[in-house]
């Protein structure tokens, strides 16, 4: 947080040390990135990430899309435009703010990251993104529709605070449950922890990695607290299922 000296905003290693929260999944051989925030250069330069096969994009806050323009690296090398999943509502924001992006290549023009939208069909269902089944839910933020998306057993939702009932169905059988959790009280946007481990319960899900963690939440201190099978999540934790 800027203008902080709280001891975690102080603190530059370890796990208190926390860049925008993101995913990178590796799955059927194709490697996505969900959300692209103000952090990726930094991100893609630390993991080594040199290629992505597609974007799955949650919303259109700051936080998860001011990377976007980062994502032109990748065409500079493959030539190819880079596939991103969104909803219509996200497209229609990112038409407006970016506008650059939509404009055609041309001689003498400044080229953008060139990205291929495809846009999900209603608020839930099934679809298939480079050849990867998942299952996409939706959700809302503080007026803003926000999507989190299930593959197999694991289901990445961020961002959330209010939710339909179909989402609790829509996430059954999820064993590794990725959850947006800001600090230890309420907020307008997001879920407490407490609210995070009653959602989790109503999931089922085995395992639950709390992420978009408040500068409030001390790593070590806050891990202690937990119950088992939850865990803050933190830059670099691989996952594999």
């Amino acid at each position: 947080m800027i203008g902080c000296s709280c001891a975690v905003c102080r603190n530059s290693k370890g796990r208190n040390r926390r860049w925008r929260p993101s995913g990178l999944l590796r799955t059927r051989g194709k490697q996505f990135l969900i959300d692209s925030g103000p952090d990726f250069r930094e991100q893609a330069l630390h993991f080594g990430i040199d290629h992505l096969d597609g974007v799955l994009i949650t919303h259109t806050h700051f936080d998860h899309i001011a990377g976007l323009d980062e994502l032109r690296s990748f065409y500079l090398v493959s030539r190819t435009k880079l596939p991103v999943l969104v909803s219509e509502a996200s497209l229609k924001d990112l038409q407006a703010r970016y506008d650059y992006l939509f404009q055609k290549k041309a001689p003498g023009i400044s080229l953008s990251a060139q990205l291929d939208f495809q846009v999900l069909q209603g608020d839930r269902g099934e679809t298939q993104f480079l050849g990867v089944p998942l299952r996409y839910v939706s959700y809302e933020q503080g007026g803003m529709q926000v999507n989190g998306y299930r593959f197999g057993p694991l289901a990445y939702i961020s961002d959330i605070r209010h939710y339909p009932e179909t989402l609790i169905k829509d996430l059954q059988g999820v064993e590794i449950l990725i959850l947006s959790v800001l600090r230890r009280e309420a907020s307008f946007m997001h879920f407490s922890i407490k609210e995070g481990i009653e959602f989790a319960k109503e999931v089922g899900a085995e395992r639950t990695y709390f992420t978009h963690i408040g500068h409030e939440l001390e790593h070590e201190s806050t891990e202690e607290t937990l119950p088992k099978g939850f865990n803050l999540a933190y830059d670099g934790l691989i996952l594999e299922i």
